[in-house]
This record gives structure tokens, sequence and C-alpha cells, in this order.
């Protein structure tokens, strides 16, 4: 292996957290109507491709994949829904649930003119806790079939996936077993994202706190995926999985757009 290949990238920047103690409102449709009071303070953030054979749901809370899409066009009629149950599929068998579930597909942009919930999000968070998992369960499933599920673990995962190369506005994680439960402070998103109607989902944003260790993949491809757990029923386990786009100092002025996927499952385990 070459010296090039064997680079390590960390880099420092600057990451918006939440004040401690407040509650933020967000309008993804109207960011200026937000309330999230930052408190911003330097991070450094590892390179995840040195370690991440190493890395685990269990342990950290998320996993880098090298697992290429069948989709390619994703403006094309239908590619939507086939990549939902395509990652349905891949969440699964990496969960060991028995049955597992989508919503909330995102195309990311910070290309110009782009509308704000489709725009990167800039700040520690977590995007949602048992309460609007609780909601889908129910907006997704039949009522028995959803009250049976919910008695057993249920967990959420992210999965992001670039659409390109990464060039700017690239993804960091904090490993979830450097968050503690009591860093996590209330969000409501208003009127929901994209077509979810006007019903309030709820979920975290960080505090800062010593220890916190941040995680990115450079130059990250489209052949590759980040799934990361944002909550797990089972209060022992690893979660809370808080991601932020950031500002790499490194980012050439002439950088194309970054462009990606995410999208939100949750697995119900026997």
């Amino acid at each position: 292996m070459s010296e090039a290949e064997t680079v390590v990238c960390d880099v420092e920047t600057t990451m918006k957290y939440v004040v401690r103690g407040e509650k933020a409102t967000f309008h993804a449709g109207d960011r200026a109507k937000s309330y999230w009071p930052v408190e911003e303070h330097r991070v450094t953030i590892h390179d995840m491709r040195p370690v991440a054979e190493e890395l685990s749901f269990d342990r950290n809370g998320f996993v880098l994949l090298d697992r290429p899409s069948g989709v390619k066009d994703f403006a094309a009629e239908g590619a939507i829904e086939a990549y939902s149950r395509e990652t349905e599929q891949m969440v699964r068998r990496l969960t060991g649930a028995a049955k597992t579930v989508s919503f909330g597909p995102v195309i990311r942009t910070n290309a110009g003119g782009t509308h704000g919930h489709n725009q990167p999000a800039f700040g520690a968070h977590v995007d949602y806790g048992d309460r609007t998992v609780r909601d889908f369960t129910y907006d997704l499933l039949p009522e028995e079939e959803a009250n049976r599920r919910l008695k057993g673990r249920y967990m959420l995962i992210n999965v992001w996936r670039p659409l390109t190369m990464v060039e700017s506005a690239p993804l960091a994680l904090c490993d979830a077993s450097t968050v503690s439960a009591t860093d996590m402070f209330d969000s409501e998103v208003i009127g929901g994202l994209g077509s979810f109607g006007t019903r309030s989902l709820w979920g975290f944003n960080l505090a800062w706190a010593p220890g916190q260790r941040w995680y990115w993949v450079p130059h990250m491809q489209p052949w590759e995926a980040l799934a990361f757990k944002l909550y797990d029923s089972d209060p022992d386990a690893v979660q809370f999985t808080a991601h932020s786009a950031f500002d790499d100092p490194n980012t050439p002025p002439d950088a194309a757009p970054r462009q990606s996927i995410e999208l939100r499952t949750i697995s119900y385990l026997d």
C-alpha cells in the first residue's frame, strides 16, 4: 500500500451545539423561524476509514458500509421507492430484525437555490426519539401489528449515502459511546419534513461535553453508506448517534455541491 493511501485525514473545525438545557424548534421549510440557541466549540473530526473494520452498532452506534446501490438515477420514476425497499433489506440483514420499514427519504444538496428542508443540516442533532418512532410505526403498520411490534425491541437507524463523491459539506458522526443521555435536549421539527404534513417530529440536539469523539469519511463515494443508530428501545444499548454537516477547512473554492440521500429505518426485533 502506498504512502498516499495510508494518509489519515483528521480535520479541526467548528461544531455547532445546542446551549445546554435549551429546547430547539426547527422549521425546516423556513429556517429563519427556527429557534436553535447555538454554542460553538472547536472539535477534531477523525478519519473513519482506518478504524472502519472495528466499528459496530453495539460499540459505536454506526458502521461504514461498502455497499453499492442498485439505483443509479434517483430522479427516475419509482427510484426512491426502489431505494427504500433495497435499504430496508440491507438494514434488516445488518440488525437481524424480524421486520424493517422506512420513512422520510430526503435528497440534500448545498447547491444555490435549494429549498430549506433539502439543505445539509449544520448542528449536532439526533433526528428522532421514541415518540416519533412510535408515531411512524402506527403510520406504517396495521394497528394490531404496530401494537405487537412495539412490545418488543425496536431501533431507529438512519442510512446516509452520497450520490456523487463528497467534496463539500461532509457529514460527521459522534461516536454514540461518547454521548450521554444527559447531553441530549429536546428538539421539535414543526410541521415535519417534506410531505409529512403538519405533525411535529420529536428528537434531540446535542450539548457539548468533554470526551465526545467525532468521525467523518473523507471523499466519501456513492458506493459507500453510513448506517447510524438514532434510537434504541433498549435503554442500555449504545444509541443517540449525533451527527452534523460541517465545513471542512480544506474544501477547495471550486468544490462541487454535496449531493446525498438519507433514509430513516425502523427495525423490530423479536
